[in-house]
């Protein structure tokens, strides 16, 4: 027999087996999660929750798909959240602390409250990641915020209005571009696909049948 908890999803009570992750218990309910989440067909981030536990103050924030319910937790998922996204080419965009000035200067308007970081789903120093977004420091912001999943949590806690998913994509498009060093291997297999080496082997592949094919990807020699 299953341990069950009670939660509460939308203020309503429902009771579910305790060893279930939130975005699985509210199927359980029979939810239907729409929104696009990446694990059901969509993107990742999708699933940005917020919960309180009865008796306790503090309010957290998630990620549906990774997060275990606990008894009495009070769960609410949250919409997309606006984030303001620039327009720029990265082929023309400057590889300093001008870019960060001229596409989101609000970013030197951070206060320090450390409530970006607080909030992060994935447990990213985001505050710190901005703090090298602010110097110029692409290659370090992107380290930092590698698994940024944009789902906008820290931004929706942040008092500046700061869009920290956007300036981390934006730094680690300029770090991919510019800054890190090339693969040779890559170029050159990218290069045969474009001068059609794979032609009849890609046709052959797309030929075959959807069973076939998971076959062999799941069978697939993993390169160490």
């Amino acid at each position: 027999m299953e341990n069950m908890v009670n939660i509460f999803l939308f203020g309503k009570k429902y009771t579910v087996p305790d060893n279930l992750t939130i975005m699985n218990a509210m199927e359980y309910a029979g939810y239907q999660l729409v929104r696009g989440c990446g694990c059901r067909n969509g993107f990742c981030g999708a699933c940005a929750t917020i919960y309180r536990i009865k008796g306790e103050r503090e309010l957290k924030a998630c990620l549906a798909c990774q997060t275990k319910v606990e008894d009495n937790m009070y769960i609410a998922t949250l919409p997309f959240f606006p984030l303001a996204k620039q327009v720029y080419d990265i082929e023309k965009v400057q590889t300093n602390e001008a870019v960060m000035m001229q596409l989101y200067p609000e970013i030197y308007a951070c206060v320090g409250c450390n409530a970006c970081t607080k909030a992060c789903t994935q447990e990213l120093n985001v505050m710190q990641y901005i703090a090298y977004a602010q110097r110029g420091d692409f290659e370090k912001c992107a380290e930092e915020s590698f698994d940024c999943v944009m789902c906008g949590v820290c931004s929706s806690r942040c008092p500046a209005g700061i869009s920290h998913p956007q300036v981390a994509m934006l730094a680690r498009r300029i770090n991919g571009k510019y800054l890190a060093p090339g693969c040779g291997h890559l170029d050159t297999r990218v290069q045969e696909i474009k001068d059609g080496t794979f032609k009849e082997l890609i046709e052959a592949l797309m030929a075959k049948p959807i069973d076939e094919m998971k076959e062999l990807y799941n069978t697939r020699e993993i390169e160490k």
